[in-house]
């Protein structure tokens, strides 16, 4: 089923038990979760991707609880669990109406998952959630601002939404920021606060600075926009240390995973472009472009320095080092 249809079971109170989410929204996947999921006192397990265990999965459904609280299941991944064992899984819900099981599926083999078929034989719901039209994505934020007490009207959240391209996830980030104002949200506030990675395409010009490629004219265009030389310097500080930190843990563990790195899941090919870039980096070549970007951001910070100049200096050199 699709998310209008999940909406109005819980709307009249008819939801199962079980629940497999997958689909495009992995921020929709992630909230309906947690609101299935957060209940008082109930005795709670959840597996991050190659955590996950069949045999420790199935002890908890099947155990009772010593205090009378509901058992709660959560599976968080990107591969896909056995149907044979999901479907155990998902037996155990059926013969006990305490539990609580989710299979939230942030992989992009939807076609099993999406045909009624599959979990025919049980009560689960199976639930795909694209991403939120604007419309939706606009209620959402709203009823985030309001549980979080901010005052903020749709016209204020298109404009957050639109500085993020859409990002249903990015914006509502954004709303603490808003939490410190005891008044209504402008859109000037927006526009000091937030800043919009999506809209200057910081990513298109940081993915060409380390493949080597030409990236002045992306950098002009950037500056003629008004973007200041220190946050960009710091962008592509923050992205050299994400990459360090893709390296350390793929020489650790042998793969990357995006939830223990970034601490979200990440899209498969964002996950491999990355591991594929920070591969390709010594920790010496990490540690020498540590150096370069910290120290010319305290040259930009000293008086009278042109801060372009020492940008330009600064990419050159690291462009150099990789």
């Amino acid at each position: 089923m699709y998310k209008s249809e999940f909406d109005k079971h819980i709307q009249n109170r008819t939801i199962s038990n079980a629940f497999v989410f997958f689909g495009e929204s992995h921020f929709l996947i992630d909230m309906y979760t947690k609101m299935l999921t957060n209940i008082e006192d109930a005795n709670i397990v959840t597996f991050y991707h190659d955590e996950y265990d069949f045999n420790s999965a199935k002890a908890h459904l099947s155990q009772g609880s010593l205090f009378g609280d509901r058992n709660i299941l959560i599976i968080k991944s990107e591969k896909k669990v056995p149907k044979k064992e999901l479907d155990t899984l998902l037996s155990y819900c059926d013969k006990n109406p305490d539990n609580i099981f989710v299979y939230a599926y942030y992989g992009n083999d939807h076609k099993s998952y999406n045909n009624k078929k599959t979990f025919a034989k049980s009560k689960a719901m199976s639930v795909r959630f694209f991403h939120p039209k604007e419309y939706e994505a606009q209620n959402i934020i709203l009823q985030i601002a309001q549980e979080k007490n901010v005052n903020i009207d749709k016209f204020t959240i298109a404009h957050l939404l639109k500085i993020h391209n859409g990002d249903v996830a990015l914006a509502a980030n954004e709303i603490d920021k808003f939490r410190v104002y005891d008044r209504e949200i402008t859109t000037k506030d927006v526009d000091s606060l937030v800043y919009g990675l999506a809209e200057i395409n910081l990513d298109d010009f940081i993915q060409k600075l380390f493949l080597k490629q030409e990236y002045k004219e992306d950098l002009h265009t950037l500056l003629e926009h008004g973007e200041d030389e220190i946050r960009i310097l710091n962008a592509v500080t923050a992205a050299i240390t994400q990459l360090y930190m893709f390296n350390i843990y793929i020489r650790v563990n042998g793969a990357p995973n995006a939830l223990d790195i970034l601490g979200y899941p990440a899209p498969g090919f964002v996950v491999e472009q990355k591991a594929s870039l920070a591969l390709k980096f010594k920790p010496e070549t990490y540690f020498q472009l540590h150096e370069l970007l910290l120290l010319s951001e305290l040259k930009m910070k000293s008086a009278h320095n042109d801060k372009s100049a020492i940008l330009f200096s600064s990419l050159i050199k690291l462009q150099k080092l990789i």
